[in-house]
């Protein structure tokens, strides 16, 4: 059909030009004369036109039903190697993998064209099998050619076997460059599997612009990646450097504080660190800043206090900042002070991290039968069994065994039968 309809095309151009200079040569037909061999051949120009004319449309139509066989062969081959790409796609997407793998390695090696996106298929069908080694041999099939596809299946295979080093290796490959969004994600993934979460997090703008991943993504991979990068930081100065760099909204992200107050207490900043979870709790309330805030080295007692009484009255039920109180009134030898904010914030909810700071202070105060009473409530709570009541007056003391060995988090380690 697309032969002879190319050549009706043909036909009716010849017809419109020909009619087109018999038009303008009507009034002066011309002369043409052809002189060959001795015979003189006579003819008008419009003639002469049509006959040059209708002789380059039959050479077309010669030369086409010549090339007709070897064109239909072309046609008969592209239409086989896309039939198996389309069914080598359909059959890894089925999980027949072994088929699958063969049907793409034909379409890649019969079509250039085709080459990176069935290899690559072929590729992940090989690994869908369990065959690690077969799907390294078919990406190395690429040799120099697609080398930003080649590099990025390369990542990819590295980063599934957890080989961060050699994913980075193939990104970095100088053929690849400029990397695809696809590559630049992986890229910053390789780099924070790595322990270098400040490079991952300093790809964010190259990958916001390129659009390498969904915006809620991105934005959970940006909070990992900060606060991994605090984590990470070797010395102080480091440290100041990265988190005065980081934008405002990240600066209240409880993961991200959280990371940095972890960081400067280990470098022995528990100023900077006290200010960056009162900005935190100021900006935006977080129960886990809370309970660290009260957790920290009673610095500064009375300026603690003022801010956690502060809290308190904006966030009554906040275990955390009971806790804090409690931890403060301990300190200051306030032992009665102390029980009642250790009584309020197991009310609402603090656990064990009550129930043993409150069994300390009934010793303290040598109350054993209660403090004991704490300590397996403690234990209790930890397993999400159900706690016992104290008693108002002082109980005839329990025996109770090993209750001085406590465990790494400070709870005392008792058996079963000790508990009552």
């Amino acid at each position: 059909m697309s032969l002879l309809r190319t050549l009706l095309i043909w036909i009716v151009l010849a017809l419109v030009g020909a009619f087109a200079v018999q038009l303008l040569l009507a009034q002066d037909p011309g002369y043409v004369l052809v002189r060959h061999g001795g015979i003189d051949r006579t003819t008008t120009v419009v003639n002469a036109i049509a006959m040059l004319l209708g002789a380059l449309v039959l050479l077309w139509l010669v030369f086409s039903l010549l090339a007709l066989p070897f064109r239909s062969w072309s046609q008969y081959r592209r239409g086989r190697v896309q039939s198996r790409l389309g069914e080598g796609l359909d059959a890894l997407y089925q999980g027949h993998y072994a088929r699958a793998e063969k049907l793409l390695v034909q379409s890649a090696d019969e079509n250039p064209h085709y080459e990176a996106a069935a290899r690559v298929a072929a590729s992940q069908a090989a690994l869908g099998r369990g065959d690690a080694i077969a799907a390294r041999a078919l990406l190395d099939g690429f040799g120099d050619r697609h080398p930003a596809t080649r590099a990025i299946a390369l990542a990819e295979l590295a980063l599934r076997e957890d080989r961060p080093i050699d994913a980075l290796a193939a990104l970095e490959a100088p053929a690849a460059q400029p990397l695809p969004p696809r590559g630049l994600a992986l890229r910053a993934d390789a780099w924070a599997l790595t322990g270098h979460a400040a490079e991952a997090y300093g790809l964010l703008g190259a990958l916001r612009r390129q659009h390498a991943l969904p915006d809620d993504l991105l934005a959970e991979r940006e909070l990992q990646w900060a606060a991994a990068s605090l984590r990470e930081a070797g010395d102080g100065n480091l440290l100041a450097e990265r988190w005065e760099a980081m934008p405002k909204a990240l600066k209240a992200e409880p993961d991200v504080v959280l990371a940095y107050t972890d960081r400067a207490v280990a470098l022995g900043w528990h100023d900077a660190t006290l200010r960056s979870l009162e900005q935190a709790l100021d900006t935006r309330w977080d129960e886990r800043l809370a309970v660290r805030y009260g957790a920290l080295d009673a610095t500064d007692p009375e300026h603690r206090r003022e801010r956690l009484q502060r809290w308190l009255q904006a966030h009554p039920s906040s275990p955390g900042v009971l806790l804090g109180l409690a931890r403060i009134s301990q300190a200051e030898r306030q032992g009665a002070q102390a029980r009642d904010y250790l009584q309020r914030a197991i009310d609402q909810g603090a656990g064990s991290a009550a129930w043993v700071p409150l069994g300390d202070e009934f010793a303290a105060a040598g109350d054993e039968h209660r403090a004991r009473l704490c300590y397996a409530n403690a234990l209790r709570a930890a397993r999400g069994e159900p706690v016992i009541a104290l008693p108002s007056v002082a109980a005839p003391p329990v025996e109770f065994t090993a209750i001085e060995d406590r465990d790494e988090h400070g709870m005392p380690r008792l058996r079963d039968q000790d508990l009552p």
